[in-house]
């Protein structure tokens, strides 16, 4: 089995003890660690070195947390990095620093070993889940770039991430686009179809049994005739994606910013992200259970404007 190779970055050596002695039970796991952001970017920058995640301190003299991220993110071979922001304080302005940077997870100090872990192997998953994405992506032509308007029904998790990857291709910047894509789909399936509510996917991210539970009510006779609807539409100006799905909806508008409340939860920052990184604007109509989102044409970066 493959080792998960993870960067410890704190200038407190207890911290770093502290942190080793949380993983020393997981055997899947290859540690490393650097006092400082200095040493943690001198690791990052051997070409036989690869990490899966980043452990950060945000606090640390010279180059601080928020100063390595940043530098990672200009980097290509280390953007797509999930990284998991350690910090002291939790003022809403600090956690939206981090978030905006990039952390998109985030750690309290002082935490325990089981809020920690369960914050890694979110990470790590939705990490996994992006890159496969990213792997699918290629398998499509890239004659979808002619592609004016179509319709698509899915019901599962799988089936999401087959179409998101597919209708990327007939978008702007795929890379960008098919995460935001996908984030819309799965919540039309997890929280709209199946009902799952942010409560019980946090306590579930938590308990790592959040696939085996959409996969149990997915199975519900309840459930079986479901589906989550795609709309695709394009003008000269701006694609356009309506994706409804048969649940009872949810208050969307506490979920289109990045809340730094949620931001220690293993779960709740997707659609905030999609906005960000994807769309050029999401809405929700009806009782919040058909999401539009849309892309403009003109020329710009990111998955918001075409090439």
């Amino acid at each position: 089995m493959t080792k998960t190779s993870v960067l410890l970055v704190d200038d407190e050596q207890l911290n770093l003890e502290i942190l080793l002695e949380y993983f020393a039970e997981e055997e899947d796991f290859v540690l490393q660690t650097a006092d400082s952001g200095e040493s943690a970017w001198a690791c990052l920058q051997d070409p036989n070195q690869v990490f899966s995640l980043i452990l950060l301190d945000r606090m640390m003299p010279g180059l601080d947390g928020i100063g390595l991220l940043k530098r990672m993110k200009s980097d290509p071979r280390l953007a797509n990095i999930p990284v998991i922001m350690q910090t002291a304080a939790n003022s809403p302005a600090q956690i939206r620093e981090g978030l905006e940077a990039g952390a998109y997870y985030y750690l309290t100090k002082p935490y325990r070993r089981d809020s920690l872990l369960a914050i890694v192997h979110a990470a790590l998953s939705d990490a996994a889940a992006r890159n496969q994405l990213r792997r699918q992506l290629h398998q499509h032509v890239n004659s979808l770039q002619f592609l004016d308007q179509a319709e698509f029904s899915i019901r599962t998790i799988d089936e999401a991430a087959q179409l998101a990857s597919f209708i990327a291709h007939a978008c702007p910047n795929p890379d960008a686009v098919v995460m935001g894509i996908s984030e819309l789909l799965v919540n039309g399936i997890e929280h709209g179809n199946l009902g799952l509510s942010y409560a019980e996917k946090s306590r579930l991210k938590q308990e790592d049994r959040w696939h085996d539970e959409v996969a149990q009510r997915a199975a519900l006779a309840e459930n079986a005739a479901k589906a989550v609807r795609l709309s695709y539409q394009r003008s000269e100006t701006e694609i356009v994606l309506r994706i409804c799905d048969e649940g009872k909806g949810f208050p969307w508008q506490n979920y289109l910013e990045i809340d730094p409340q949620r931001a220690f939860d293993p779960n709740g920052r997707g659609i905030a992200l999609a906005r960000m990184i994807s769309f050029s604007s999401i809405s929700y109509e009806g009782c919040g259970n058909i999401a539009v989102a849309t892309i403009n044409r003109g020329n710009g970066r990111n998955g918001k404007l075409s090439t």
